[in-house]
């Protein structure tokens, strides 16, 4: 007989409560670190140009970010088998790699491809740089997500 099976249902709830929670702060804290990441790499406080300028270029690069450390976060967890403390491990590791190499990513975006992202985020209308930086933050969220699986 397994531990699991001598668990009253309280006691299955409230560790999968705590679980949850656990993994939702953790979750939520690097989605946060991540979007200031990509502010302090950016010109200007990121959260006043997309809410008070409405710029959409900005707008797409920090959901792209934010996006591809939340696919981390899910791998992470998904991959952590059920222990909660190596589970918390495992994510907070993984999402900071992932969060470096979103950042490496715009940086050497702006090398190989010759945009400024500093200067692509200033401009008033959505450009095809924007979407193409965007696309690849997420992507590389994604491999970073199926390499933790």
């Amino acid at each position: 007989m397994n531990t699991a099976d001598t668990l009253t249902l309280a006691e299955v709830l409230g560790n999968g409560a705590l679980a949850i929670m656990a993994y939702a702060i953790l979750g939520v804290l690097l989605l946060v670190a991540g979007f200031y990441v990509v502010d302090l790499a950016t010109p200007g406080r990121l959260s006043k140009v997309i809410r008070t300028d409405r710029n959409p270029n900005a707008t797409v690069v920090a959901a792209s970010g934010v996006a591809g450390v939340g696919l981390i976060v899910a791998a992470s967890i998904w991959s952590s088998g059920g222990v909660l403390r190596e589970g918390l491990l495992v994510t907070l590791v993984f999402g900071l790699v992932g969060i470096a190499a979103q950042t490496l990513c715009m940086f050497a975006f702006d090398k190989v491809t010759g945009f400024s992202v500093r200067e692509l985020v200033r401009e008033p209308t959505l450009q095809p740089a924007a979407i193409l930086l965007s696309v690849t933050r997420f992507v590389i969220g994604l491999i970073t997500a199926v390499a933790v699986i």
